[in-house]
């Protein structure tokens, strides 16, 4: 079986940059955080970008997340070239399209979980009990339901990642951006944070984008790893443990499910 039978081939890319570059001053300095970089990334991939502090890498995850505007360039998501949206229709991206998450959490201290979870469906203007039943299987789904009630202070950083990626998951997005998610956590944490990304890119078809410096990690999840140095794409590969570790894991839940 090849990368093929994961991640389709023949479909139109999920994300398609062209020529994206993001500058800025500081003072008299020109800041060329990202600078030219073309990709394309399948639906349903899981892609790691890799780099140094600097090297461009969260920069590119904002571009594609709407949170920040292209200098120059394009970045093509399902179609819709995000730098000709207007601020209503990006806000309506975010919300609908994306789900992110982030090395500090983002939660709202003041509130419970299961607030925190529903509040993009707050956004979205969706009515409380479908909010309350939406919020009470994303947190279901990370193993949280029993802490709904809970505030962030009374979790461990483990248990607060979970119900970020729960809130990332509660509107159903089609593209998961992760932004060094095991920065603050420890290793074993971490990787049952990693394994249930891995299970949404698996099970529920979503795209998979992570930033992070850890090649370990990377290569141990994505299926392909793009290198960024300078605000530049300076290398691109098909990462075969990657691959082959998404395979185990699929092949595993399929033996469970029987």
């Amino acid at each position: 079986m090849s990368s093929s039978d994961i991640s389709p081939q023949n479909s139109a890319p999920a994300i398609h940059a062209k020529q994206l570059c993001r500058h800025y001053r500081m003072g008299e300095t020109l800041i060329r955080a990202v600078d030219g970089v073309t990709l394309k990334v399948k639906t349903g991939e899981f892609v790691a970008l890799l780099g140094s502090s600097g090297s461009g890498k969260s920069s590119v995850l904002n571009l594609i997340a709407g949170l920040d505007r292209p200098t120059s360039g394009s970045v093509i998501v399902q179609e819709h070239d995000l730098a000709q949206l207007s601020r209503e229709e990006l806000a309506r991206y975010r919300l609908r399209t994306v789900g992110m998450v982030f090395q500090s959490f983002n939660l709202i201290a003041s509130m419970t979980l299961a607030e925190n979870v529903e509040l993009p469906m707050r956004f979205a203007e969706v009515e409380r009990r479908k909010r309350d039943s939406l919020a009470r299987e994303a947190l279901a789904r990370v193993g949280l339901q029993a802490r709904m009630n809970h505030r962030p202070s009374e979790l461990s950083g483990g248990e607060q990642q979970r119900a970020a990626l729960a809130r990332a998951l509660i509107n159903r997005p089609q593209l998961l951006l992760a932004d060094e998610p095991t920065g603050n956590l420890d290793s074993h944490t971490g990787t049952e944070i990693m394994n249930m990304v891995r299970e949404f890119n698996q099970q529920l078809g979503m795209t998979v984008i992570m930033v992070t410096h850890e090649r370990a990690l990377a290569e141990r999840y994505a299926q392909r790893l793009i290198f960024l140095a300078d605000g530049k794409l300076v290398g691109d590969e098909s990462n075969a443990l990657g691959i082959a570790n998404t395979m185990a894991s699929d092949a595993a839940a399929n033996g469970e499910r029987l």
